[in-house]
């Protein structure tokens, strides 16, 4: 069999079971995706739609029932995730900051609807417009719900699907390359503001040490070591202390077997054992101090753990870090948190906010009474509770099944808006109560990332096939408007946070990447200022913005639908 044999069997195989399409465009997606252009990087979910776009030319479907079934687990797991974040910032400082969203929203609708009505779009390109200029991929599948609602025949309304997934994919590249270079190049010169300079300025205000600035997101390694006293004898606990400056403790001492009391004048002898539990740097010099290193901690009866716990408590939310840590054991090291799953830098002065995930070691005593004072401890799980998730995902369906009329225009949230509502209660509920196993954070992951590229490669074959007609009717058009989409909203709200809130350079870029959801944007700005200040503006307006602009895929449908035509 020659070549073209073998291509035209391969089509045919894929054509009788498109299953096996499916995982060659997954495959294909991602790794296309990771391929990077500078700072510039499609992901997954863009390698996906591209792969299954190129895929769906030869005419490739799969049942609605698999597309709809893994969007339903991917938006649930969408709101899941940020739904204690999103609650925990709907206060004085998270709307303050919010304030960006909301010109997000305002600003991309407006222009979404000025370019439809003036390019004549049809609902399904002017919401794909809207999902790929925001960079929101779970818009495409908000709106793709809610088309599947019209009143339109069936071939209609696959036409219009086509058009959004399309025009998402010509105007995402170049949604993401305006903001990625917006906010890490052009914005702090319209700023006039040194970035790498107000950034370390910043660090320093929040009281990190200008050593930690290059590695900001570094999470300092805390260790327990035992060590057998030699030419250590002689020294005070005390002075031992002194030298520690804070960043190690002596946990306990044991003579002739038997424990000593943890006092400063503790003189140590020959023969003494110590356990001494801080940060490697410290306890790395410690043999010189002391004597012999041994690993094992289990001969102290003593157990040095690592514990995450959610901050709940509603008396530290608000406070520092340094205020929470001064509250503390001396025996007990913060050494990570977590803020919407992204690691924070660990400053001195940053304030603590609800949901918060503290990473605390140190002896297990200890560490419960430290967990008393914060919140409660995150449960480690493997294992899934599907109970929770499906009830989550049926109420949503339910939730999603009512709606109401915009003019002549039937507009509903859809399954996707109810079961992202569901999401976000449900995740706010296991956060206030985290002892309660539900879904673990390995097990969300999985259900966002693989269920929103198998509905976005499900989209793309099915739409394969008008992809290209779309492109030679609108041609350089598209792109335009997808990059003023992309920045006009972000110029807005680069004068409304800088004139207005006052916001300092990095938390202000940062915060224009968040109410973009552009995670490669962050990197950009991150990569520019030098360390991770901008993730504190970007974490809120990112939680904020996550969960509006899915909203917005049936509302940018309703009011598509509603527009007259413009003057000849």
């Amino acid at each position: 069999m020659n070549a073209s044999g073998l291509v035209a069997e391969g089509i045919a195989l894929l054509q009788r079971q498109p299953e096996i399409a499916l995982f060659l465009v997954l495959a294909l997606g991602h790794a296309l995706g990771q391929i990077r252009f500078g700072p510039i990087q499609l992901g997954g979910i863009c390698g996906t739609l591209i792969a299954a776009l190129a895929v769906g030319q030869f005419d490739i479907h799969l049942a609605d029932s698999v597309k709809n079934t893994f969007f339903m687990l991917f938006i649930f797991a969408l709101g899941y995730a940020g739904g204690p974040q999103f609650f925990a910032n709907l206060d004085a400082k998270g709307l303050r900051l919010g304030l960006l969203c909301l010109v997000e929203v305002v600003v991309v609708v407006a222009l979404v609807l000025g370019a439809a009505w003036w390019l004549q779009l049809d609902q399904g390109t002017a919401a794909g417009l809207m999902a790929g200029a925001a960079t929101e991929s779970a818009v495409v599948g908000t709106a793709t719900d809610a088309l599947s609602k019209l009143a339109l025949p069936a071939d209609a309304i696959r036409q219009l699907q086509a058009n959004v997934v399309t025009a998402y994919s010509i105007t995402y590249v170049f949604g993401l390359i305006a903001i990625v270079v917006a906010t890490s190049q052009v914005f702090p010169l319209l700023l006039r503001v040194d970035l790498r300079a107000e950034a370390d300025r910043l660090w320093k205000t929040l009281g990190g040490g200008a050593e930690d600035a290059a590695a900001a997101s570094a999470t300092p390694e805390m260790i327990g070591r035992v060590y057998e006293v030699s030419q250590g004898r002689g020294r005070t606990l005390g002075t031992l202390t002194t030298l520690f400056e804070g960043r190690a403790v002596i946990e306990r001492v044991m003579r002739r077997g038997r424990p000593l009391p943890i006092e400063a004048a503790l003189r140590l002898e020959t023969g003494d054992r110590v356990l001494a539990i801080g940060r490697r740097e410290v306890l790395v010099g410690v043999a010189e101090l002391l004597g012999r290193e041994f690993a094992d901690t289990a001969a102290f009866d003593a157990v040095v753990e690592t514990t995450e716990v959610v901050l709940t408590r509603r008396d530290r939310v608000g406070r520092t870090l340094h205020e929470l840590h001064a509250t503390m054991p001396p025996q007990v090291q913060l050494i990570g948190l977590l803020r919407d799953g992204r690691t924070m830098p660990l400053l001195p002065a940053m304030a603590l906010r609800r949901g918060d995930i503290l990473k605390l070691y140190g002896p297990a005593a200890e560490v419960n009474g430290a967990v008393a004072l914060a919140g409660e401890r995150v449960q480690a799980s493997s294992h899934s509770n599907i109970s929770y998730a499906s009830m989550g995902i049926l109420l949503g369906v339910f939730i999603g099944g009512f709606g109401l009329t915009l003019g002549d225009v039937p507009f509903s949230l859809g399954t996707g808006g109810g079961a992202l509502l569901t999401g976000l209660a449900f995740g706010w509920y296991q956060a206030r109560h985290p002892q309660r196993l539900s879904i673990p954070p390995d097990a969300l992951a999985l259900m966002k990332d693989l269920g929103l590229a198998t509905f976005i490669a499900c989209v793309g074959l099915a739409s394969g096939p008008q992809a290209v007609s779309l492109v030679r009717k609108f041609g350089i058009a598209l792109p335009l408007v997808g990059v003023t989409v992309a920045l006009v909203p972000a110029c807005v709200s680069l004068f409304v946070g800088h004139k207005l809130l006052k916001l300092e350079a990095p938390v202000l870029l940062g915060a224009i990447a968040g109410q973009q959801c552009s995670t490669p944007a962050l990197s950009a700005v991150q990569n520019a200022a030098g360390n991770t200040t901008p993730l504190l503006g970007y974490t809120i307006t990112y939680a904020i913005s996550n969960v509006v602009l899915p909203l917005m895929g049936p509302l940018i449908v309703a009011l598509a639908g509603m527009l007259p035509p413009p003057h000849p």
